[in-house]
């Protein structure tokens, strides 16, 4: 019987801490998603597959400043519409609401249409325009 109830016990204390979030839980604040990031993964999926931006060359760089304001660079080659490198500055401001941070920058990107999740290190955005996919994950650099 008093294994039985050291069982219940310890999944008690358990299910407590995992209610609690225990230690690997993340609750963003302006403090803990402002730095510097750049781009882990960089994807465009569309009918005919899935292409990895960064192993073209392609890098996403920005800064999130604790005062809302942005800075950075987004560079794909030969990805602007008339074939020549898109090369954009990534000024502007940034917004946090829950866990969600919105861009808004002075280069039209598609930045400022996706909504970035902030998880501890990283903010990871999807989203899909006219049947392609653009999926952009930002890892912590400073």
């Amino acid at each position: 019987m008093g294994a039985v109830i050291g069982r219940a016990a310890a999944l008690s204390i358990a299910i407590a801490l995992g209610a609690c979030g225990g230690e690997d839980s993340f609750s963003p604040s302006i403090s803990t998603v402002s730095g510097s990031y750049t781009a882990i993964t960089f994807t465009v999926t569309s009918s005919v597959g899935t292409t990895d931006l960064l192993a073209l060359g392609s890098t996403v760089a920005t800064t999130l400043a604790a005062d809302g304001t942005t800075s950075g660079r987004l560079f794909v080659p030969g990805g602007d519409e008339d074939g020549s490198d898109l090369d954009v500055n990534l000024a502007g401001t940034w917004t946090l609401s829950g866990d969600t941070v919105t861009f808004t920058t002075v280069g039209d990107t598609f930045l400022t249409d996706v909504e970035f999740t902030a998880g501890r290190g990283r903010l990871s955005g999807e989203e899909t325009f006219n049947g392609t996919t653009i999926r952009l994950v930002l890892g912590r650099t400073g």
